[in-house]
């Protein structure tokens, strides 16, 4: 009978029972959890990003688990005490990738390994259009601010607006460890959602003689010039911002085994195998950050609203800058390519051709628009290593 009676006390269903607040916590964060897995299955949102988050959110939200604990990581000082984590829970031990900006960097030479530079490279002025897309994590940045949130939380919110989840992760692991959770699930969940937010603002803002413009096929780019870029790129970000380098770095490595022609193994690897390990191991880490006591707040309600608001304001941002190209280059650049200077590769990109085709079906403009789409990948990279510059001393 004793043996009984401690199992009881020792289940999860007995923490409930002892803790109605607890219990009206955890099951409203259920509902967000069946809503993300919804968008990941039901209607293919990111579903390899989604589901692990939805998963880890999940396994930090079972009383009595026991699977993460943030306040090993949380320390004011930095310091890590490796022996307690290790004695910890699995996702302690997994979520180390996470702290120590493992995850994020490999991921980003998965991300480079798959990216074709080409359009970027055959049309550099689209570098302008990618810049151009960061403004939402700029001003997310200040309306943070405006909203009470300490300067190294709003950074870590700000960069939401590039539309990049393992930049948004590197950033606010460092800077507001505690807001991960919410932070990454609205990157990730806005990210997948760009089919839906950008296309109404796309026809908002430009007409459809604008949309209807066809482009000029991209001038051939030479095998040289796919190698040069990015040993360049590499040097000239890492030199002008140091921070940058985790990600620039390792975005330009994986790129550089794509192009070389002579590492097609490490290329394909990166591409496949490395970046699915990694996607599963930070999402199930980001996800297990999530849990009811530090999600269920007013900060995580304006951390989401103002994910949104940056998202907008960058897509805006590149089509009003790309509505600027327009007109200065006589009608020779397509504006809806302007929106794709959001990181989301290649998805903004797929919806700039969508939406340009839609006003006229002969118009493909996949190519034309991912090379703002990858120099958006560099800008967010660029904009978090400022910041990390600035609030990391």
């Amino acid at each position: 009978m004793n043996f009984i009676m401690e199992f009881v006390r020792n289940t999860g269903i007995n923490e409930f029972l002892n803790d109605p607040v607890l219990l009206g916590k955890t099951l409203a964060m259920y509902v967000i959890i069946g809503v993300l897995v919804y968008l990941a299955i039901g209607k293919k949102f990111e579903p390899l990003l989604l589901l692990p988050i939805a998963f880890g959110m999940l396994l930090a939200n079972l009383p009595g688990a026991e699977l993460f604990h943030m306040e090993y990581f949380t320390d004011p000082s930095g310091n890590l005490d490796y022996g307690q984590i290790l004695k910890g829970g699995l996702v302690d031990i997994l979520y180390l990738g996470v702290k120590l900006g493992i995850y994020p960097s490999l991921i980003f030479l998965g991300v480079g390994a798959m990216t074709d530079f080409t359009p970027l490279i055959a049309n550099p002025k689209s570098l302008l259009l990618g810049a151009a897309a960061q403004f939402g994590v700029f001003a997310a940045f200040f309306g943070a601010l405006f909203l009470g949130f300490a300067p190294e939380a709003a950074a870590a919110i700000g960069i939401i607006g590039g539309a990049d989840g393992p930049t948004a992760i590197l950033v606010t692991k460092s800077l507001a460890p505690h807001l991960l959770g919410a932070i990454a699930v609205a990157a990730y969940s806005y990210m997948a959602l760009i089919p839906i937010i950008q296309p109404p603002f796309m026809k908002l803002l430009t007409t459809k003689k604008e949309r209807s413009v066809v482009m000029n096929n991209l001038r051939p780019v030479s095998k040289v010039e796919k190698i040069v870029f990015p040993i360049a790129v590499t040097v000239v970000v890492c030199l002008l911002v140091p921070d940058a380098a985790p990600l620039v770095g390792f975005l330009m490595l994986g790129n550089l085994f794509n192009v070389c022609g002579v590492t097609d193994r490490l290329s394909k690897t990166a591409q496949n195998e490395l970046c699915n390990m990694l996607t599963i191991f930070l999402g199930v880490s980001v996800g297990a950050t999530a849990n009811a006591e530090d999600f269920l707040s007013k900060e995580t309600i304006y951390i989401i609203g103002l994910g949104l608001a940056a998202f907008i304001l960058a897509t805006c941002a590149g089509l009003l800058f790309g509505k600027l190209m327009y007109l200065v280059t006589g009608g020779k650049i397509n504006p809806l390519i302007g929106s794709a200077g959001v990181s989301a590769v290649p998805m903004a990109a797929r919806v700039s051709n969508t939406v340009g085709q839609e006003t006229n079906p002969s118009n493909f403009l996949l190519m034309h628009a991912m090379g703002p789409n990858v120099a958006g990948v560099i800008g967010s990279a660029v904009a978090a290593g400022v910041f990390l510059q600035y609030f990391i001393v």
